[in-house]
C-alpha cells in the first residue's frame, strides 16, 4: 500500500472522552464523605492517580482530606470487614478440639 493512501484511512477506534471524577462545583474537603470515598479502595487505601484520573495538585488536596478525615475519625485506618467474615467462618469445632485431648 502506497504511503500517500495510508494517510486517508479512519482509525478503527473511538475515543470516547471521560467525565473527570472531580467536576468544577465540588470542593476538596475533609467534611465531603461522599466525594472522599470514592477515591479509596475497598480496603482503605488511597487510590493512586493513575486510577484516579486525578491532576497532581486534586491528588494532593484528596490526600490531605483523606489524612484529616482519618484523624478526625470520620473514616477507619483500615477497613477489616473481611478480616472478621475469615475469622469467623474458620472457628474450630467442639468435636475437633474433643479428638486432639
Amino acid at each position: 500500500m502506497d504511503k500517500s493512501k495510508r494517510t486517508f484511512l479512519k482509525s478503527k477506534r473511538s475515543f470516547r472522552r471521560r467525565l473527570p471524577p472531580i467536576q468544577s462545583g465540588d470542593r476538596i474537603d475533609y467534611k465531603n464523605m461522599s466525594l472522599i470515598s470514592r477515591f479509596i479502595s475497598e480496603q482503605g487505601k488511597i487510590l493512586s492517580r493513575r486510577v484516579n484520573r486525578l491532576t497532581l495538585k486534586q491528588q494532593r488536596l484528596i490526600t490531605i482530606a483523606i489524612k484529616q478525615a482519618r484523624i478526625l475519625s470520620l473514616l477507619p485506618f483500615l477497613n477489616n470487614e473481611k478480616q472478621f467474615e475469615r475469622n469467623e467462618s474458620t472457628t474450630r469445632t467442639p468435636s475437633l478440639r474433643a479428638r486432639k485431648r
